[in-house]
């Protein structure tokens, strides 16, 4: 979501988004960001589904949003949880923010849909403290041949046209890598309360490490 202007999907998307959450979704965001702490930015904070789990331990919170009712649905959000929270207009491959200034990227469900995962990857280096973490969850394209080709297929006629830019069939894991950070600590799992085809993808889940 940290990506281009989708206003329709913008409209549609919280309703739906707010179900997964009581089933499990909700739980995975308290799990993955419980260790933040010091300055973090969030990429493609949608409406806020974050926000309720960020530790007290995190000093200071800048969320950036390329789409603006989502962005006036988290900041609706923020003030409801009395959350301290800078919630800006920008994109992932253009961060409006200074260099080597966040002790980690939070994104979650963000690099499927971004425009350009080379390009925001580099963003997401440029922005973070040495040794500084990229933190999220991502579902990524099968291993399996066949059902890759259909995960491909399916982003190319229906899939990432109805879903805000979502692919199905992209190698996140290999992309983060390819952008210099250390991955030993993202692990494969498997959501199985997502809705299908998702439900089926396998995700990358944890933190990924700028060199020091």
């Amino acid at each position: 979501m940290a990506r281009r202007k989708r206003p329709l999907f913008a409209r549609w998307y919280p309703d739906a988004a707010a179900r997964l959450e009581a089933r499990g979704l909700a739980e995975q965001r308290a799990r993955l960001l419980a260790p933040l702490e010091g300055r973090v930015l969030e990429l493609g904070c949608g409406f806020g589904a974050n926000f309720p789990h960020y530790p007290d331990a995190v000093t200071e919170l800048v969320a950036v949003e390329p789409e603006e009712h989502f962005r006036d649905l988290a900041r609706a959000r923020a003030d409801e949880l009395g959350l301290k929270a800078a919630i800006i207009e920008g994109t992932a491959e253009a961060l409006p923010v200074e260099s080597d200034s966040f002790d980690a990227v939070v994104a979650t469900a963000v690099l499927c849909s971004v425009d350009s995962q080379a390009a925001a990857l580099a963003e997401i280096a440029r922005v973070l403290k040495p040794g500084g973490q990229l933190i999220g969850f991502e579902h990524v394209g099968s291993a399996g041949r066949a059902r890759h080709a259909a995960e491909k297929a399916l982003d190319a006629v229906l899939w990432t046209h109805l879903n805000g830019g979502c692919h199905l069939s992209r190698d996140t894991l290999g992309a983060i890598r390819a952008a210099g950070f250390d991955t030993e600590g993202m692990r494969e799992e498997r959501f199985p309360f997502l809705p299908f085809p998702v439900s089926k993808s396998p995700h990358i889940v944890g933190a990924a490490r700028k060199p020091a």
